[in-house]
């Protein structure tokens, strides 16, 4: 699941929404990976397998989208679907990857690791978008790479193989922002969203039935408690977003960061060590700078 361009500026009065909504959204996208993590760990849970928990976070979401469709009835029609595809594919990938990593390493570290999406969007603007990229950009680049390097103890020897699979993931969840700006520069948020839960579902259910495992009677809880808060998330995301600069708000989604680590401290008991508060803070700082350099050009 990453940050999304605003494109209006906001009004004074609607700041503080949009703060309160986006600090709520990052506090409840830590739950998930949080959900995640118990889902395939936990043998209460069943221990499940990581395409069948983002199968979970998909169909529970949709199903949760659906009461929402039904009361506002909004038109799903004259959409893209080779774009949504490309971001519904993308985004289960990117979920895959991600539970698949937060069941063997501590969240804090696999949430700033996927916090390398936007230095991945940014390399992927170049051939895609027709982006170019200045030297203060790329010297934002090289402090995010620095920091994965910490995380994931390349070049120290013992890489972690779950740290891969975050990275993997930053790699992923970068080109599916790269679907997200090409649909909404043409296409209501809304619709997206419903749409990519859709498709994402339909993918994702049918890579699950090769690993499917009867969840016990928590797993199911947890199951849907993670495709509702994941939804919940999104439309408190997109209430944020809305009507904004994303430069206003989007700096508030690294706090993720800091719930993760209260989540993981809070349940297990995992406090992370130095090198991966130093690895952390550079992904974060270079994957902002990049973020705001890159809005502060298209401004300019």
């Amino acid at each position: 699941m990453t940050a999304e361009d605003g494109t209006a500026t906001a009004a004074p009065q609607g700041r503080p929404r949009a703060i309160a909504a986006m600090i709520g959204a990052c506090a409840l996208l830590a739950v998930t990976s949080l959900l995640a993590k118990l889902l395939g760990v936990s043998e209460h849970a069943g221990g499940l397998h990581p395409l069948q928990i983002s199968a979970g976070r998909f169909f529970f979401a949709l199903m949760g989208l659906g009461v929402v469709v039904a009361v506002m009835r909004p038109n799903l029609r004259g959409g893209k679907l080779g774009w949504h595809a490309g971001r519904a594919t993308c985004g289960w990938l990117g979920a895959t990857l991600t539970f698949a990593a937060v069941a063997h390493m501590p969240l804090a570290d696999a949430t700033a690791l996927t916090f390398m999406s936007p230095v991945f969007t940014m390399l992927f603007a170049i051939p895609f978008l027709g982006d170019r990229i200045g030297p203060r950009r790329w010297t934002a680049v090289g402090v995010s790479l620095l920091g994965a390097a910490l995380l994931t103890g390349i070049g120290g020897g013992a890489v972690q193989p779950a740290a891969l699979l975050a990275l993997a993931a930053a790699v992923v969840i970068g080109m599916e922002s790269i679907f997200i700006k090409r649909l909404t520069d043409a296409e209501p948020r809304f619709r997206i969203l419903v749409v990519n839960n859709a498709i994402g579902s339909a993918v994702a259910c049918t890579a699950a039935l090769f690993v499917w495992q009867w969840p016990t009677a928590e797993g199911w809880a947890l199951l849907v408690l993670l495709g509702l808060t994941m939804v919940s998330a999104q439309v408190l995301y997109l209430v944020a977003l809305t009507g904004r600069r994303a430069s206003q708000v989007v700096p508030l989604f690294y706090t993720i960061l800091v719930f993760a680590a209260i989540y993981d401290f809070a349940l297990f008991g995992v406090v992370p060590e130095a090198v991966a508060w130093l690895g952390a803070g550079l992904i974060v700082a270079g994957s902002m700078a990049a973020t705001l350099l890159g809005e502060a050009r298209r401004k300019g």
